[in-house]
């Protein structure tokens, strides 16, 4: 899809769409569950990639339904099935990290893969504890997909770096609670990405299932069970897909946006609401409320370290390229990791629109006082934060902005140019040929 966007100004209320962090993890644990009744999980993010973990949940002997508003559960107890075919996780590195976990739990064999980007994407340091744990696993070189994953496993202790992916960390606690010794995991390194490990703490004591942590790492039970107070979990609004739609209100506002279901808790994208206002953002949170305000405001370029919000990079990017002064998004080397590199992407496609821009192997330099923004042709590289953080520089740049590849805002926020057209911005869309996502410039 061929997405036009034309300089133009926003106002108005939205509504923040769910977590897909937490929409993923609700359903493996729904999945993992062994409740009487089946597991409601309220409020999910319906997209393509959390479409996938339950089609995962599905495969190992989970019977998932949606209904309105809500996903219905029947887990398989702990004791996945081997899966009657190869699952396909399409775009979803979340669906593939986190079942791999589950896999290990399989007394046979399952396979794992993806799209042409996912199948690029780095998992060794997770394949390796696997092995730890006495599971065979086969893969491409630096343990890319398709992965060939044999257990099951009893549990054990693994040591792993922590500055890789948060994800691994994750797939390990959640199946080390089901494995009959539990699993310690020792890492190695600094923990980067910190919050999606709290994240998914919270969703487990939701879950009735204890973390415990260690002076190096992590430690949980085995034979734990996965069970919810009352069988139903509700999943809370998303801070990394508002963070554009707050981004949109301090850059292209002519009076204030309000976005909702913004409530406190273990999300670190939550710093977007801080970043703004350390960059001058007339910003507010009513957190009893779930409700951020943002006016339209003149920002000023600040130091900000992602290691433990790499899904911010592209929001706060833009936002450096209009504002005065220069913008160091700093430990970012990690975030060359996710659906693309996103540092070189970010880099390639604000110096198309016009931005001053140094990339650095760690860090990413947006010269906003020497920039000046004008539309321009550019590429989504199939990823959903590239694109939605390009539609808000479409706001403020001059003319017409073209981005190729919109229809990837489906991956985490379904209805975002639906929401952007509400609050008032220029937008058109067009069916196009399916994009050949390019590679960014070294």
């Amino acid at each position: 899809m061929k997405v036009t966007i034309r300089e133009s100004t926003v106002h108005g209320e939205a509504h923040a769409p769910p977590s897909k962090s937490y929409t993923h993890r609700a359903v493996l644990a729904a999945g993992y569950s062994d409740a009487d009744e089946e597991i409601v999980v309220h409020h999910p993010l319906l997209s393509a990639d959390t479409k996938e973990t339950m089609a995962a949940v599905q495969a190992f002997g989970g019977d998932v339904l949606e209904i309105e508003g809500a996903i219905e559960v029947d887990g398989f107890a702990g004791e996945p099935e081997v899966p009657p075919d190869i699952i396909d996780c399409g775009n979803s590195g979340t669906t593939m990290r986190l079942t791999a976990g589950a896999a290990s739990l399989v007394d046979g064999l399952t396979v794992l893969t993806g799209d042409v980007s996912l199948r690029d994407r780095p998992n060794g340091p997770l394949l390796d504890a696997l092995r730890q744990l006495d599971v065979d696993v086969e893969s491409r070189e630096g343990g890319r997909a398709p992965l060939a994953i044999v257990g099951p496993t009893d549990g054990g202790e693994v040591e792993i770096p922590g500055d890789v992916s948060s994800q691994f960390v994750t797939s390990l606690l959640m199946a080390g609670a089901c494995t009959e010794e539990g699993i310690d995991v020792e890492l190695t390194t600094e923990l980067k990405s910190a919050p999606y490990v709290e994240i998914t703490e919270e969703v487990l004591d939701a879950f009735g299932v204890d973390v415990e942590r260690t002076d190096d790492g992590f430690h949980v039970e085995g034979g734990q069970s996965y069970r919810p107070e009352g069988d139903e979990y509700s999943v809370p609004g998303d801070f990394s897909s508002a963070s554009y739609l707050l981004a949109a209100g301090a850059v292209a506002g002519d009076e204030p946006v309000h976005v909702h279901e913004l409530y406190p808790g273990a999300q670190g994208d939550a710093a977007i609401v801080d970043v703004l206002d350390r960059m001058g953002a007339d910003v507010e949170w009513d957190e009893d409320a779930g409700v951020v305000t943002v006016e339209p405001s003149d920002l000023s370029g600040v130091e900000v370290d992602v290691g433990d919000t790499p899904d911010l990079l592209p929001t706060i990017a833009v936002l450096g390229a209009v504002a005065d002064g220069t913008t160091h998004i700093t430990n970012a080397e990690h975030v060359r990791y996710k659906e693309t590199d996103r540092v070189a992407a970010m880099a390639t496609e604000l110096e198309k629109l016009g931005a001053e821009v140094e990339e650095h192997e760690d860090e990413l330099v947006i010269h906003g006082g020497d920039s000046d923004l004008e539309g321009a042709a550019v590429d989504s590289y199939t990823d959903h934060r590239i694109v939605m953080s390009l539609s808000i520089a479409g706001l403020v740049a001059e003319g017409e902005t073209v981005i190729h590849g919109g229809e990837h805002v489906e991956i985490s926020f379904p209805g975002f140019f639906d929401v952007l057209y509400d609050l008032g911005a220029d937008v058109h869309r067009e069916s196009e040929e399916p994009e050949v996502p390019p590679k960014p410039t070294e």
